[in-house]
């Protein structure tokens, strides 16, 4: 029994998933063992799965990550580290003033609190449409969406980033146990 999972992205986004001469959709086949369909007219993504049960699943992470405004090297990166994971945070159920004033707040002025969270929690963070989304080592994006939460109930940015300090500190006590 052939295992396929379609995901609709946004049509903004179909070239990107294809790349130059189709060269990203064939890297990702190519790493994961799966076949990738591809209506650049409606956005449907198909994903087939090959030998790899595993493969699939980042295969789908990757396509996912690039659909939600992520470059495809940094989705990439899902398929090349088996600590990284990816994450998203939908904020639909926002008014899109509400919305517009989250995405602010994570974003920062001129883009400076995204890459606040960025470099303290070592991942990347995507604001596209209604999503935040989050690829990074697993206990990183954790501590990022949790901080990121923080902000879309209204902490202070001030103190969102003593939080994430904190939790950059005890990460890297951690990692450090195991040596």
């Amino acid at each position: 029994m052939q295992q396929e999972v379609e995901i609709r992205i946004p049509e903004d986004r179909v070239g990107v998933l294809i790349g130059k001469e189709g060269e990203i959709k064939k890297r990702i086949e190519e790493k994961t063992g799966c076949k990738i369909k591809i209506n650049s007219k409606t956005g449907d993504v198909k994903i087939i799965r090959g030998e790899d049960a595993i493969g699939f699943l980042k295969a789908k992470s990757v396509v996912e990550a690039i659909a939600k405004g992520f470059n495809p090297e940094i989705a990439m990166k899902l398929l090349e580290d088996d600590f990284y994971v990816f994450e998203s945070i939908d904020l639909s159920d926002l008014s899109q003033k509400e919305l517009e004033r989250v995405k602010g707040r994570v974003i920062g002025k001129e883009g400076k609190f995204r890459k606040i969270i960025e470099e303290t929690l070592n991942v990347h963070v995507s604001v596209y449409d209604k999503y935040i989304s989050i690829i990074g080592p697993f206990e990183n994006v954790a501590a990022a969406r949790e901080a990121i939460n923080m902000l879309i109930e209204g902490a202070q940015h001030s103190t969102v980033q003593r939080f994430m300090e904190k939790k950059k500190r005890e990460i890297s006590m951690r990692s450090m146990e195991w040596y």
